[in-house]
């Protein structure tokens, strides 16, 4: 089983015959939403969604529909949405009788809900170096093996610094505690190059019956739950060759760890990998520099986990009547 994930690993220009896609989905009846979860992302998020529809809507009929699922932003972000032409909703007041978390898993976890696609592709929205790849190559897999029902993007991410872009670097998280986690518990994971990366691509039928963390921990989330639900053979990964994006701050890494070892921990108790003999801490704890002294900066990061969308009476309702 470890093997497998190497032997569903492509570039993306294996499936850039998009009017052959075209075929496949019409053939399998298939409808495709592509979503972006934003907060705050107007400088970048209309030339994603101008993109997308140009290429993978008007000259090519891949996608059935865009939306972005917007954590309240404050900047322009919906308006700007909008404006070329995305469907807009608000996480917040998606099955608002069960209430709203800030973070990116809740936002894919709703949106679930308002598309209408058989498959979805999730991509972020803050990537300079946007172009249809991003898409198409994450559904070429879906469209040509009926066995994979999660597709994971990787790339070379190069680090910003003083206007500059160093051509190495990224995935820094993975490295240093992501890889070596899988390594000891599920090795067949570790041949992952990028866990973590922010655009993949699932069926429906898979993603309804997946717990999702609100946080940071959804991506690990998913990728230890599909192989423990569906096994190694229903993933992929796909090469998008350079993703550029804003690099986070040290501080931000160390609270991503965080949330991602909450995660992680569920997972090893809930599959018996592990057994936690002592309560975890509840707040993340990082040391803040004042002046001549260090300061103690404790922040609450979330550990919800929002149930498979199948335990969602509304959804049943609107999916399997």
């Amino acid at each position: 089983m470890a093997e497998e994930l190497l032997n569903k690993t492509w570039h993306y220009s294996v499936f850039s015959d998009i009017n052959h896609l075209v075929a496949l989905k019409k053939k399998k009846k298939l409808r495709i939403s592509l979503a972006f979860p934003t907060l705050n992302e107007e400088a970048t998020i209309g030339k994603e969604i101008l993109i997308a529809r140009t290429e993978l809507m008007d000259r090519y009929p891949l996608l059935d529909e865009i939306a972005v699922i917007d954590s309240s932003s404050r900047d322009n972000t919906r308006e700007v949405a909008e404006r070329y032409g995305a469907k807009v909703f608000i996480s917040k007041d998606i099955l608002p009788k069960y209430g709203s978390y800030r973070g990116k898993g809740e936002n894919l976890w709703k949106s679930l809900y308002v598309l209408q696609g058989d498959i979805i592709v999730w991509v972020d929205a803050d990537i300079s170096n946007i172009s249809p790849k991003f898409v198409y190559g994450l559904l070429g897999p879906l469209l040509e093996d009926p066995r994979i029902g999660y597709v994971k993007a990787f790339y070379e991410r190069p680090i910003r610094s003083s206007g500059n872009i160093t051509p190495s670097g990224g995935g820094r998280v993975t490295e240093i505690l992501v890889r070596p986690l899988f390594s000891l518990f599920f090795p067949a994971l570790a041949r992952f190059i990028q866990p973590l990366s922010g655009e993949y691509a699932g069926r429906r039928t898979l993603l309804e019956r997946l717990p999702f963390s609100v946080g940071y921990g959804v991506e690990l989330g998913h990728l230890i739950d599909i192989l423990e639900i569906d096994g190694a053979e229903a993933l992929a990964q796909v090469d998008l060759d350079m993703r550029i994006h804003r690099n986070q701050s040290t501080e931000a890494l160390g609270k991503m760890a965080y949330g991602i070892l909450q995660t992680f921990f569920a997972r090893v108790e809930k599959y018996g990998k592990a057994r936690l003999l002592a309560e975890l801490g509840e707040r993340h704890i990082s040391l803040e520099r004042n002046e001549a002294e260090h300061r103690v900066v404790k922040t609450e990061i979330s550990a919800v986990e929002r149930p498979p969308m199948v335990e969602i009476p509304e959804y049943l309702n609107r999916f399997h009547r």
